[in-house]
């Protein structure tokens, strides 16, 4: 009983001399990549998180690592703020990364949230969707120049990751049709198209949308960007859940969860390892998986669209030089 087991990172793999910026530092197997981003010799690693005092908090535990001291003791680690709640805070985010980071080969988009009940962001939208995708999406067009021109400097293509998940494959779409009356994000603000059982995985069936299309008008030679699934992974992301459930997972994830530092290995892989047969692909156990069927089929190709539509739009109204993207 389990998942398939993930190998060590190969022996080869580095990243020395690179910037890595990963969101959702501060935790779990956020924690755990930087750690390992750390250990395989990256230069630079920027955590970015809401809280000033988690993100503090996470910088000088990760500079206290024996193992980063013995393997890495000069690299540069910081914290810079990032609200994925509000889509104000990617641009300030962004502006930021600009004006300080002179390369960036790696980003990671990390963080998530999952919520049972319905709430709004900072932003107006449904948070969950805001968090896991809004945010992200538009913090990746604002850096998208800066990757790609890392990659242009360096002879190699820059990295962008996103933590996805095998749960896309439970979306409600053909349950609840996206109406050609709404936007994609005005369909996920809909109270009445919300289950907290299945927002989440609503939310990486969309951070795949999202990966397809941008890789649809990006070079592999330039950037490499996939979504990788941790698998069942034993952390506390089962705090938000309902009472009655929790016990339930709780004996699932003693049974057949991968470690942190498993979890963490899948995104190692994607984000240092893969090569560019994985650009704008989902990855299951370090493999290239099809994802969500749905994707396969028209409807789900008209929703990879409607998606980036929409997305350019929303994230156009705090950055109108992202229009360029239509």
């Amino acid at each position: 009983m389990g998942q398939p087991a993930i190998p060590p990172t190969p022996t080869s793999a580095s990243v020395a001399g690179k910037t890595a910026i990963i969101t959702g530092g501060n935790t779990g197997i956020g924690y755990e990549v930087a750690r390992q981003l750390l250990v395989l010799k990256v230069s630079r690693i920027i955590i970015a998180v809401r809280s000033t005092n988690k993100g503090q908090e996470a910088v000088a535990s990760l500079r206290a690592l024996p193992e980063v001291k013995k393997a890495n003791p000069i690299a540069t680690i910081e914290f810079f703020h990032l609200d994925l709640d509000d889509s104000q805070s990617g641009v300030e985010f962004a502006k930021r990364v600009r004006a300080e980071v002179p390369e960036l080969h790696l980003l990671i988009c990390n963080g998530g949230i999952n919520l049972m009940s319905y709430e709004t962001s900072k932003s107006g939208h449904e948070r969950v969707m805001q968090v896991n995708c809004y945010t992200h999406f538009l913090v990746t067009l604002e850096l998208l120049p800066l990757l790609r021109a890392t990659a242009v400097k360096c002879g190699e293509p820059s990295r962008l990751t996103f933590v996805g998940s095998n749960n896309q494959n439970f979306n409600m779409l053909a349950k609840n049709a996206l109406k050609d009356s709404e936007t994609v994000i005005e369909h996920y603000d809909n109270k009445q198209t919300y289950s907290g059982l299945q927002r989440y995985a609503e939310s990486k069936f969309v951070v795949h949308a999202f990966v397809q299309r941008l890789a649809s008008i990006v070079p592999s030679s330039e950037l490499i960007v996939n979504d990788p699934c941790p698998g069942l992974v034993a952390t506390k992301f089962d705090s938000g859940l309902p009472f009655w459930l929790k016990p339930f997972m709780y004996v699932l994830r003693k049974l057949m969860a991968r470690t942190v530092d498993e979890g963490a290995r899948t995104i190692i892989y994607a984000a240092v390892v893969a090569g560019q047969q994985t650009h704008g692909k989902f990855l299951q156990s370090n493999k290239v998986d099809p994802g969500a069927p749905i994707f396969q089929e028209k409807a789900g190709q008209t929703f990879v669209e409607r998606l980036w539509k929409d997305t350019i739009t929303e994230a156009s109204k705090y950055d109108a030089e992202l229009q360029s993207f239509a």
